[in-house]
């Protein structure tokens, strides 16, 4: 089952939104600066290509003080859009009950998007 809901979410955009974060991911790390933000972004698109059967779980570091002012930093630079995009996604799709799954997956990943670091996908 999960192979079909990845299968039907590659097809109806997880494709489109998997080229967005790494070509966000590439563009972030083009300065030193933008490394740690770029790499967040890899785990998005990863999430992005294959969400049915992925989990996000807290790193053992996720409430370090470096971790928070990261997490602060990239609120403040975008997070929120991001976070608020696959709600608003999410929401869209529960309306029906064959997007029900498929909205989850978006809520898996605004909840990603929130607060990326410290965050692995297993």
């Amino acid at each position: 089952m999960k192979l079909l809901g990845n299968i039907i979410w590659l097809v109806f955009g997880g494709i489109l939104t998997c080229i967005e974060y790494l070509v966000a991911s590439i563009l972030m790390m083009i300065t030193i600066i933008g490394i740690p933000f770029g790499l967040q972004t890899l785990k998005l698109a990863r999430l992005a290509l294959w969400p049915f059967g992925s989990t996000v779980t807290d790193g053992g570091n996720s409430g370090g003080c470096l971790s928070v002012i990261m997490n602060v930093i990239w609120l403040i630079f975008g997070g929120i859009c991001i976070c608020l995009t696959h709600l608003g996604f999410g929401l869209l799709l529960c309306i029906t009950i064959i997007g029900i799954p498929f909205g989850m997956q978006h809520f898996k990943m605004a909840a990603l998007a929130l607060t990326p670091f410290g965050k692995n996908i297993n």
